[in-house]
C-alpha cells in the first residue's frame, strides 16, 4: 500500500469520507507515508474532483467538502452490506416515490458487490420479511423534506391538517422534530393556535410552507420527542400470541401462512407447530378458521383462543337443502 499511489489515493479518500478533520501527521500514520506524501496524494485527489479544505500551520489538516457534486464513494464491506440492507428497507417506507429511487439505487449497489458480499445482503433479504398494513398512508416525501429544514432551522411553518375525524384546519407551528414509529411518521411541534403542544400525523399534513420567520427553541415536555408522541398516540395494540398444531407440512401452508405473522416453532414430515400473532382474539380466531380450509387445525394456547374458536364454530351452521 505504501508504494502503491493508487491503493494508497483510495485509502486516504475512505478516512476523509468520514467528514472529521485529519491532521496531515495524523493520516500520515495512518498511511505509513511522509507528511509531503501526504500533500501530494491530496492534490491527486483534488485533480480528480474531489473537494478537499485545508489548513495550514503547524497543526494544518484536512477534510472532505461538501462539493457541487456526489463524487465516488470508497466503503468498506460492513458498510456495503448496510447500505444495501437500508435501502432495501427503504423501499418498503411510507414515504411516496422512494421505493422506485430506493431500488434504482439498490440495483446499482448490488450490481457492484462481490460474491461474497452480494451472498450476505441475499442471506438477510430472504430471511427477513416486513408486514404491511392496510391502513398505512403515504408521506409526502416534499414536505418530509421542508418539515425536517424547518426543524433544523427553527423556521415557522404553516400547513393544512386534517384530523382523525375528519375535521380540517390550518395550524401554525413551530416544529421540533420528526419522529418515526414503525411505518408512520410523526411531526412534535408548538402550534400557535392552540398554545400547546402537538403531535401531528404527517400523512395528514398537506402543502407545508416555511412562514418565513424564525422562533427560538422550546423545551419538548419530558425532553424527548419520541416519548412525547407514544404519551400522545397512546401505546400500541398489545399482540397476542397463539401456538398451533397444524396436520399438513409447512410447504403445504405456505399460501396461507405468507399472509399471516408467524413463526414456525417446529416442522414434521406430516404436521407442524406454529406460532402466530395478531392485535385480538378475534382476528386470531379468523386466521385460524382461514388455515383450517387448508388443513385440520388445533389450538393449543392461549385457552381464550381456544374458547373463541369453538364458539366460531358452534354459530357457523349450514342450513339444510
Amino acid at each position: 500500500m505504501r508504494n502503491d499511489p493508487t491503493g494508497r489515493a483510495l485509502q486516504l479518500l475512505s478516512l476523509l469520507q468520514t467528514h472529521r478533520f485529519w491532521h496531515c501527521a495524523e493520516l500520515a500514520a495512518r498511511l505509513d507515508v511522509t507528511q509531503r506524501t501526504v500533500r501530494r496524494d491530496i492534490d491527486r485527489l483534488r485533480d480528480l474532483g474531489y473537494p478537499v479544505d485545508s489548513t495550514s500551520g503547524k497543526y494544518g489538516g484536512y477534510r472532505l467538502a461538501t462539493g457541487a457534486h456526489v463524487p465516488p464513494l470508497i466503503l468498506d464491506d460492513d458498510e456495503s452490506v448496510a447500505v444495501a440492507v437500508g435501502l432495501r428497507y427503504a423501499a418498503e417506507a411510507a414515504i411516496g416515490g422512494i421505493e422506485e429511487t430506493s431500488l434504482r439505487a439498490l440495483t446499482k449497489i448490488e450490481a457492484l458487490l462481490p460474491h461474497r458480499l452480494r451472498r450476505r445482503v441475499s442471506a438477510l433479504h430472504s430471511s427477513v420479511s416486513s408486514m404491511r398494513r392496510a391502513d398505512d398512508d403515504i408521506v409526502d416525501p416534499e414536505a418530509l423534506s421542508v418539515l425536517a429544514a424547518a426543524c433544523r432551522d427553527h423556521e415557522h411553518v404553516r400547513f393544512d391538517y386534517r384530523r382523525g375525524d375528519g375535521e380540517s384546519s390550518r395550524r401554525l407551528v413551530e416544529p421540533h422534530r420528526l419522529v418515526t414509529a414503525g411505518r408512520r411518521w410523526y411531526l412534535v411541534a408548538w402550534d400557535h393556535h392552540r398554545a400547546d403542544w402537538r403531535t401531528f400525523r404527517l400523512d395528514r399534513l398537506s402543502e407545508p410552507w416555511l412562514a418565513g420567520s424564525h422562533f427560538t427553541p422550546r423545551e419538548i415536555p419530558g425532553g424527548d420527542a419520541a416519548a412525547f408522541v407514544a404519551r400522545s398516540v397512546g401505546s400500541p395494540p398489545r399482540h397476542h400470541d397463539a401456538k398451533l398444531a397444524i396436520e399438513a407440512t409447512f410447504a403445504d401452508l405456505e399460501g396461507v401462512l405468507r399472509w399471516i405473522d408467524h413463526t414456525p416453532i417446529e416442522v414434521a414430515a406430516d404436521r407442524c407447530l406454529v406460532e402466530i400473532r395478531s392485535e385480538d382474539l378475534g382476528r386470531l380466531a379468523m386466521t385460524v378458521a382461514r388455515i383450517a380450509l387448508t388443513a385440520p387445525v388445533v389450538v393449543i394456547e392461549p385457552t381464550e383462543l381456544a374458547d373463541t374458536v369453538s364458539r366460531l364454530a358452534l354459530h357457523l351452521r349450514v342450513s339444510p337443502p
